[in-house]
């Protein structure tokens, strides 16, 4: 029934596309005949089609094993959201209760569900088994199959009990798919899979539209990455963090310079994580700040930047990553940011993994190093590590290839480095081949007896930089080779040995340098100059905005923020926002006048504004502020707040404050109605209103002790909430 099928019009019928992209016909039409199939395919390329199309025509029910939940729930919504017949697609994972699968399992029994998406580990469960062994099978679909193999970045051991349990199950064609495989993980996972004959097919890896950057990571990275959202303000993107902490941290920093922004991480309860999923497909946050966890399968095309804030574990981490910008062929910026320090806490983790994991471990970060350093074409590094050849001398869509590096001779340093891999056998690894070419004599050398050698210490003399770039860039011209069995071992090519009898020009360019620790920020708070006509002019508009309002000076902006705005000279609304003490809401209620104000006093003096973006911060203690605001929400007692916070309630009243002040409305009248006199709110409100200054002892003593100091605080709290924010 399959074998004559007109592919091109169940495509229409089911997808609505006039057309596969790449190979996809030929990978499905292989699939139909039965045959045992191996796609490498970029993230974008279009895999799922490869396994949801031939379900929809192959008898039986296919089974996909999927590593994610999220990503399970997002395919079977668009899968059913295609279909005329129903709910054609469902999953079997931990997400569901005893009568959900029950259900599952009767609509996979009527012959109803097509495709049934299952996590490795219920795939393994027994009663699963049991049940999979009565349905007709119509083939197994292993997506991110990388996950089977040791060297992938995304290893996960009950991957590989995948073959185990499908000769179980019953035999039936086997789809393996992954976005980023080298040579060794694929063979790993064909191995594995028992597909060692499966047709293999492999799409290129070269993205053209994606752009690729990596930044020094400096104490400034947060203002980095701010100005840079902002700069493509109302765009979807994702940053990658490698720890939970750093990334609701982030998410926090972002949130506070009014970036719609949310964490997601797998320590996040699985309702969070997805309502936070979903608000992304739907636009109505711009940025997810996230772990790896987050974006395996999410299919949302218009993605337009994907910063990584930590330096990827390995390249493939970091190409697939990568790959969830710019889907839809349109704009997709990819900044990474790289220092020594963050390599060295990688390398510190790696430290306390076995022996084999180590070994594999530290060689894909190397490789990341190599990558983030070199100042070679960042497309032509890549692809070349994906055994990808990139002929093209210039990408013109890279940093390095933009702002290209001088070249320089290197033939006589090639020559030395491929006599030193002769001379130690082509049985070891970089960096002993770089102390073996420096004449460092270590352990490991003189135990080989290497440092007797003649060749020994030949390039003591040269550079110390320039070695690392010579041998990565042998390995891209194609005259060494790494044995990845062998965990990196260097090996001379044919090319390489043509290379040492007649040696000819060989021009490299040196590596970025990056700095071994953060910079100090090269500016304070109240570093800049004060620009004093213009503070004057502000607080004489601040004066009469004031009177115009009824209400003191201080409501309007606090002294400090005015001065910040005779520094920063901003000129709208956004920018007013990232003053201290300025909220959105005191922002739209008093902000435009300001503006307008500056705005005109940097035109008439021709004042150049500086360009640096002034970051609201998010304090050690923001998550305390962010709990604190959600009880408030919530109208809990302040008293119980205090207790929950393992505060006493004066350190509370410095949290509330600290909040009002810094331009958060909120409403603690629940709280007043129970603790305080009608009355006694009313008159110190009064006060406060008619005021020139909102200080504590200064009000204790005009209101002539009637009213205790924490009841004043209150009512402030209550004041400044309501009038200025």
């Amino acid at each position: 029934m399959t074998k004559d099928v007109n592919l091109t019009e169940k495509l229409k019928q089911y997808f609505g596309f006039d057309k596969f992209k790449g190979d996809q016909e030929t990978i499905i039409r292989n699939l139909l005949a039965g045959n045992d199939t191996f796609v490498l395919m970029p993230t974008g390329g279009g895999k799922s089609l490869c396994y949801q199309l031939p379900s929809l025509l192959m008898e039986g029910t296919g089974i996909v094993i999927s590593p994610l939940i999220a990503l399970m729930k997002n395919q079977v919504d668009v899968m059913n959201g295609m279909s005329e017949h129903g709910c054609v697609a469902h999953y079997l994972n931990s997400s569901l209760n005893k009568s959900s699968i029950l259900e599952v399992m009767e609509d996979v029994r009527q012959r109803k569900t097509k495709l049934l998406y299952v996590a490795p580990e219920s795939l393994s469960k027994e009663e699963n088994i049991e049940f999979l062994k009565t349905i007709k099978v119509s083939f197994y679909a292993i997506d991110e199959a990388h996950c089977i193999s040791e060297w992938g970045h995304d290893f996960r051991p009950e991957y590989r009990n995948i073959r185990p349990t499908i000769m179980k199950i019953g035999k039936a064609p086997i789809i393996a798919l992954t976005a980023t495989a080298t040579d060794k993980v694929r063979s790993d996972i064909k191995k594995n899979l028992g597909i060692s004959d499966a047709k293999e097919f492999k799409s290129s890896f070269n993205r053209v539209n994606l752009y690729y950057e990596v930044r020094s990571k400096t104490q400034d990275v947060d203002r980095n990455i701010i100005m840079f959202i902002k700069q493509h303000a109302d765009k979807s993107g994702i940053i990658y963090c490698l720890s939970r902490k750093k990334v609701e941290e982030l998410a926090a920093v972002l949130q506070a310079n009014n970036i719609k922004a949310a964490p997601y991480h797998a320590g996040l309860d699985s309702a969070t994580r997805s309502q936070t999923q979903d608000d992304f497909l739907m636009e109505r946050i711009d940025v997810i700040v996230a772990t790896i966890a987050f974006g395996m399968g999410i299919d949302k095309p218009d993605v337009r930047f994907v910063i990584h804030y930590d330096i990827p574990k390995s390249l493939e981490g970091y190409y697939q990553e990568t790959g969830r910008a710019g889907r839809d062929g349109g704009e997709g910026l990819c900044i990474a940011f790289y220092s020594n320090q963050d390599l060295r806490k990688l390398e510190k983790f790696i430290d306390g993994k076995s022996g084999a994991e180590q070994d594999i471990g530290r060689q894909l970060l190397l490789e990341t190093a190599a990558y983030a350093e070199s100042s070679v074409c960042r497309r032509k590094m890549l692809l070349h590590y994906f055994g990808e050849e990139y002929t093209e001398e210039n990408c013109h869509n890279c940093d390095n290839c933009l702002h290209p590096k001088t070249k320089r001779e290197a033939k006589d340093a090639l020559l030395i480095v491929l006599k030193a891999v002769l001379a130690v056998k082509e049985n070891f690894r970089t960096d002993y081949v770089i102390n073996f070419i420096k004449g460092r004599p270590t352990d490991d050398i003189v135990s080989h007896g290497h440092h007797e050698l003649d060749e020994f210490g030949a390039g003591e003399d040269e550079d110390d930089k320039i070695w690392t770039p010579v041998i990565h860039q042998a390995l891209i011209a194609g005259y060494l080779k790494k044995d990845v069995e062998n965990y990196g071992l260097l090996k001379i090519t044919a090319s390489g040995r043509r290379f040492i009898k007649s040696p000819h020009s060989f021009m490299i360019v040196e590596d970025n340098e990056f700095n071994e620790d953060f910079e100090e920020e090269t500016r304070d708070s109240s570093g800049s100059t004060l620009d004093p006509e213009l503070y004057a002019m502000l607080k004489q508009l601040r004066k009469d905005v004031a009177e115009r309002n009824n209400v003191p000076p201080y409501v309007i902006f606090q002294d400090v923020s005015l001065e910040q705005m005779a520094v920063m000279y901003p000129i709208n609304l956004d920018e007013l926002q990232n003053i201290p003490g300025v909220g959105v809401g005191k922002a739209k209620r008093y902000g435009k006048e300001f503006c307008e104000l500056i705005e005109r006093h940097c035109t008439a003096n021709d004042i150049e504004r500086p360009e640096e973006l002034r970051v609201r911060t998010v304090a050690k203690k923001s998550m305390n502020k962010v709990k604190i605001i959600q009880a408030i929400d919530r109208q809990i007692p302040l008293d119980d707040i205090a207790s929950t916070e393992s505060i006493d309630f004066n350190e509370l009243l410095d949290e509330i404050e600290a909040i009002v002040y810094s331009g958060t409305k909120l409403n603690i009248d629940y709280f007043l109605e129970e603790v305080m006199d009608e009355d006694h709110i009313e008159d110190i409100y009064e006060y406060f209103r008619t005021s020139d200054t909102d200080n504590i002892p200064v009000a204790c003593e005009e209101l002539g002790g009637d009213y205790s100091e924490e009841e004043i605080r209150l009512v402030r709290i209550k004041f400044l909430s309501e009038m200025a924010n």
